[in-house]
């Protein structure tokens, strides 16, 4: 009997599912490929974590053997699964991003041959797979498997977001790496409208160990401030009022201490809470613009090689909710050092005063 048992413990282990899945591809037999990753996604759930950090690498390693037809987003979400139960985001990274690279290009691609042939960017499709019939080859251009791999594309980019989230959210080496070359794609997409990429968007454009120069405004002052794993300027604002009005540098209410934790807890957070965080300044590009609350320190303009940001008196009182963007990337703001006086007039006047132009956040 312990012989027996033990046999089928090793048939139905993870590794050895994922094993047969491995040698299916290998053989590019796709009879078995499909029962060898039905099986597999089955046995995912029932695992331990113990076998899923190892079989994550594993499930990521085959993306790029698995062809463009296949259900290759539904693969990526099992690998950024065992991401997010321990497995090492650099490891699954490369072949995640790169298949969120390719459907990216692969679904500009399918927007630019279906107005070339005659429909305005108004008129793209809604990403539904209705839109593969007979047609689409014609209407593409191409033979049908080629116009078949940019349709799905355009129809299951969305579904590539929780597992590159998986990835960029649990490492900045991974976000270093790989997130400029896919953010300006993501933007191009994302602006034709028929996508909701505004997750993948904001964690592709986190900066991590960004020198930022802040200037007061109501007392003249300059600091240099580094940040990094923010994800919105909710949780930006948050930080900048716990280091320079907690910290005694400028005037005014200090976040409560709740609301930092939130915003830098390096455990993920768990659920929505009913913390509220305050405004404490106004937040302004330096000519003068209103940067949103609502965007990304990304926004914040380059000014002799440095990100500028100018902190003006509040135009009216505003609270948001203090959960940060991504609930598992606590984000960083460390005061570098205060500007000397002379240092400091001499950012201001590379600023032009706020004119409170711009969508209030």
């Amino acid at each position: 009997m312990p012989v027996i048992f033990k046999r089928k413990r090793e048939a139905t282990d993870l590794g050895a599912v994922v094993s047969e899945l491995e040698q299916a591809v290998d053989a590019r037999d796709g009879a078995r490929t499909e029962r060898a990753f039905t099986a597999a996604i089955k046995r995912l759930q029932q695992a331990t974590d113990a076998e899923r950090v190892l079989a994550g690498p594993r499930l990521a390693a085959l993306l790029p053997a698995f062809p463009p037809t296949g259900p290759r987003p539904l693969l990526a979400s099992a690998a950024g699964f065992c991401v997010e139960r321990g497995a090492d985001p650099a490891a699954c990274a490369e072949p995640i991003l790169g298949g969120v690279h390719q459907d990216l290009l692969d679904a500009l691609e399918f927007a630019r041959r279906w107005t070339a042939a005659g429909a305005a960017e108004n008129e793209l499709p809604q990403p539904d797979e209705k839109i593969i019939d007979d047609a689409l080859p014609a209407r593409l251009g191409g033979d049908a498997y080629e116009a078949t791999r940019l349709a799905l594309a355009w129809c299951s980019v969305d579904q590539w977001q929780p597992p590159a989230l998986a990835v960029l959210c649990r490492s900045a080496e991974v976000r270093r790496r790989h997130a400029s070359t896919l953010l300006a794609a993501c933007r191009d997409l994302a602006a034709l409208e028929q996508h909701d990429l505004k997750c993948l968007a904001y964690a592709l454009a986190v900066l991590d160990d960004e020198p930022l120069v802040v200037l007061h405004r109501p007392t003249g002052t300059g600091f240099e401030v580094r940040i990094g794993g923010i994800g919105d300027n909710f949780q930006l604002h948050t930080l900048l009022a716990h280091v320079l009005v907690g910290g005694g540098h400028v005037p005014g209410t200090a976040p409560s201490a709740e609301s930092v934790r939130l915003a830098t807890d390096p455990e993920p957070a768990r659920g929505r809470t009913e913390a509220v965080a305050t405004g404490a300044f106004e937040l302004l590009a330096p000519d003068g613009e209103r940067i949103w609350n609502e965007g990304l320190p990304d926004d914040i303009p380059v000014v002799e090689g440095r990100r500028l940001l100018v902190l003006d008196e509040p135009t009216y009182r505003r609270s948001w909710n203090a959960d940060r963007f991504f609930p598992m990337l606590p984000g960083t703001a460390e005061l570098i050092r205060v500007l000397p006086a002379d240092e400091a007039r001499t950012w201001f006047a590379r600023t032009t005063p706020g004119n409170g132009t711009g969508r209030a956040s």
